[in-house]
């Protein structure tokens, strides 16, 4: 398997929008990000309400906007997105969490997936990728639908450092459950660490180029992703290796990725990145 490569930096308030944009470029993000295509910057929104570490920092939407416009990306090929939830009223989480205030500022679309967006079944959209699934296809055996905007398009993850109930840590891998599948992705909990897998493949079929911006300014320690302890750490992360990404998240946390994230584990061996 080809080494992957992380980038991390250490932040303070003063210097993070340009840390930002140095860490995309230790990252080498313009190799995974055409400017070809359409990109779609993947909020995360874990509670309605700023809570540290919970979501998406504006700091951290602003940056990679920030960086991405500096750099010559096309303004109108750039989105945010977000999808439903049973939990999250996503307008509600944009406007708290003031990234409704970073995208408009910085003149961008604001896309909800789940409105006025086509969705495609995934049978449309990945062919014979399905029978490659370890559990999608049982959780829905009629198939699911996916949007179909994102088909194409680059895609941007931009989770938090943090660890999660179901997942002991989650991040980028985690932030695509958020984005491809619909307000019944529940339904995938008893599977989780299966799913994120399942939704890798999606992603790496499906995107023109997948990368990861991860927040660690503060991290999230507790029983995630709402009710934690959140802890100051000033790093900021960046890989286009999903599981590297999430591999690094998780061992600076103190795990081990391969023995204590199993979807880190899964990922590694079916060859989907890095997770040693």
């Amino acid at each position: 398997m080809a080494h992957a490569k992380v980038a991390i930096l250490r932040t303070c308030p003063e210097t993070v929008r340009g840390d930002y944009h140095r860490l995309l470029h230790l990252a080498e993000y313009q190799k995974a990000v055409s400017k070809e295509t359409e990109t779609a910057l993947k909020v995360n929104i874990s509670w309605h309400f700023f809570f540290p570490a919970a979501s998406t920092p504006p700091w951290q939407l602003d940056g990679v906007i920030h960086a991405l416009l500096s750099d010559g990306y096309d303004k109108s090929r750039l989105y945010a997105c977000h999808n439903r939830t049973v939990v999250i009223d996503a307008h509600l989480g944009e406007r708290e969490n003031k990234h409704l205030d970073v995208v408009t500022a910085h003149g961008i679309t604001n896309i909800h997936l789940y409105e006025n967006e086509e969705w495609v079944h995934i049978q449309e959209a990945v062919g014979d990728l399905t029978r490659e699934f370890l559990c999608l296809h049982k959780v829905y055996p009629d198939g699911f639908f996916i949007p179909k905007r994102l088909i194409g398009a680059n895609v941007i993850h931009l989770p938090t450092v943090k660890t999660h109930v179901f997942t002991t840590t989650t991040g980028a891998m985690k932030n695509a459950f958020g984005g491809l599948l619909n307000e019944h992705r529940h339904w995938t909990h008893p599977v989780i660490h299966e799913t994120l897998v399942d939704l890798l493949k999606i992603q790496q079929r499906i995107h023109r180029g997948v990368f990861a911006v991860m927040d660690g300014t503060f991290a999230g320690d507790g029983p995630g992703p709402r009710c934690m302890t959140p802890y100051v750490k000033n790093v900021i992360l960046a890989s286009a290796d999903q599981v590297a990404i999430d591999a690094v998240a998780a061992k600076l946390m103190g795990f081990d990725p391969l023995r204590d994230c199993r979807f880190i584990r899964l990922a590694h061996e079916q060859g989907l990145g890095c997770g040693d």
